[in-house]
């Protein structure tokens, strides 16, 4: 069964989820806000998809950080953002054995997933 990381109310998740459903492919939903992310599931994340493609740098979260926080920012300090703060990881991740995809493209699911 695949997994899908997230958070309920990001209008991206709801739309992955929805293609999930509608295809008919089963999956467990992961809320960041509701069942946490470890720091070990952080950091797997991170080593198969880099923490550079991982960080929403386009997110309200980030636009709220101080500008001190957004310089020179390093692999620890993102990942230490990132369990602190989960939005601040781009959604969804889904995990599907060991591939992962992250953010959702129809076209992708499609490829990957049918």
């Amino acid at each position: 069964m695949h997994t899908l990381y997230g958070i309920k109310n990001c209008d991206t998740v709801k739309k992955a989820r929805q293609w999930l459903d509608e295809n008919a492919i089963a999956y467990r939903f992961h809320d960041y806000r509701v069942d946490d992310l470890s720091y070990e599931q952080l950091v797997n994340f991170e080593a198969r998809l880099g923490w550079k493609i991982m960080l929403n740098r386009s997110s309200t979260s980030w636009r709220q950080l101080s500008d001190e926080q957004k310089t020179d920012i390093t692999q620890a300090t993102a990942l230490q953002l990132m369990l602190a703060i989960p939005t601040l990881i781009k959604r969804p991740i889904l995990q599907r054995d060991n591939t992962l995809l992250i953010g959702f493209k129809a076209d992708v699911y499609r490829t990957e997933l049918l």
